[in-house]
């Protein structure tokens, strides 16, 4: 099973005795998120010393999901376990935290630590009542067809849709040293907008983290801890196929209903803040790489193209931003508690109320909305 995952994979990750090795192979890798995925695990085992178990990985660095469900739906079709950043609900894949919690260079956008204080800081320059009563997006529209449906939802002198919208030009960022890019100098707006890219946004947690509500446009891909999110309590659901008349009412309704929207704003990024600090990622992979290891019946081995690796080999050979942004990502200490304590599987009666709420809870804004438009049609 392992095996079949290699063509997919950027690497293979072998854990034993404590040691970290890795094979390397030819698949290009974007940026150098295969680079900070390698020393995230690393710092996992600088905080947790000697509690991992021995094991073999494959990781995905690219995007979107390759191992469909549909092909392997026979109890003995054996699914490639393959490691990557997002999922969707068709795909198998299991969801890794992405590779920018331990910096991501490129973009000048520190580790995860270091900007989450930031972030907080950010947020305290202003009351979220004060704050500009429009929803805020600030991105690259060209990565995928969603995004540029969203920016026909930009103000102009013909309409409003309550909406400010920025293209992001990173080229440009760069030139200027990043300095209109800072993300905890983002947090100036009533509600933050998200829509996906190619899959997955890096930018969802940055979003989430600003003390105003997440316009969280319906998605087709989920990372590791969007699942436990509940709209009208973290997030406020917008709809992907009218997304303009989505977004317009969700501004009007937070305007006029300033308690809950504050409410459910804070409530997103306390989520984001705790529930996703740097102590419960490293507890998420620790648990997640336990539970894969249970499922191995092989004795993990070293390949023959394989090398150890440790933070000194990652970083010293790199430079500028790159080994600045491992510096700070360094684990300096091990934990002085032990991981938090898995809880028990969903029973199924349980995992069903649960999702049976979050539809609940989107089916009953979209009724809102529509009433909404119908009464506006009505004046018109």
């Amino acid at each position: 099973m392992l095996e079949k995952a290699k063509k997919h994979a950027h690497f293979r990750l072998i854990i034993l005795d404590g040691k970290l090795y890795v094979e390397h192979y030819a698949k290009h890798s974007i940026e150098t998120r295969y680079l900070f995925t390698m020393y995230g695990i690393i710092q996992l085992l600088r905080f947790y010393p000697g509690k991992l178990p021995n094991l073999e990985i494959m990781f995905d660095t690219d995007d979107r999901p390759v191992i469909p469900a549909k092909d392997f739906q026979r109890p003995d079709s054996g699914p490639p376990p393959l490691f990557r950043y997002c999922s969707d609900w068709q795909s198998m894949d299991i969801v890794f935290p992405e590779f920018s919690y331990w910096g991501w260079p490129e973009i000048n956008i520190r580790p995860w630590r270091s900007i989450i204080k930031k972030i907080k800081e950010g947020n305290k320059r202003s009351n979220w009542k004060e704050r500009i009563p429009f929803a805020y997006w600030r991105g690259n529209p060209n990565v995928a067809p969603v995004r540029k449906d969203l920016m026909k939802c930009n103000v102009t002198h013909q309409q409003n849709w309550d909406t400010l919208l920025y293209i992001q030009d990173w080229q440009d960022q760069a030139k200027k040293g990043y300095k209109e890019s800072n993300i905890e100098d983002q947090c100036t707006h009533r509600f933050k907008i998200y829509i996906e890219g190619w899959a997955w946004s890096g930018s969802e947690k940055y979003i989430f983290a600003c003390d105003s509500p997440t316009l969280y446009i319906k998605s087709h891909y989920y990372d590791f801890f969007m699942r436990g999110m509940i709209p009208q309590q973290h997030y406020w659901p917008i709809r992907d196929n009218d997304k303009c008349k989505s977004l317009k009412f969700a501004v009007e309704w937070g305007n006029n209903h300033t308690d809950k929207a504050e409410a459910i704003g804070k409530a997103g990024s306390e989520y984001i803040h705790e529930d996703t600090k740097m102590e419960r990622i490293f507890d998420y992979i620790y648990h997640l790489l336990n539970e894969y290891a249970k499922l191995q019946k092989f004795d993990p081995i070293v390949p023959p193209n394989a090398t150890e690796i440790c933070s000194e080999s990652l970083a010293c050979p790199s430079d500028g931003v790159w080994r600045k942004f491992m510096e700070e990502a360094l684990e300096k200490s091990p934990s002085y508690a032990d991981p938090c304590i898995l809880p028990p599987p969903y029973k199924p009666q349980e995992l069903k109320a649960f999702v049976e709420q979050k539809d609940k809870a989107i089916k009953q804004v979209e009724a809102w909305e529509d009433e909404y438009w119908s009464n506006i049609n009505k004046k018109d």
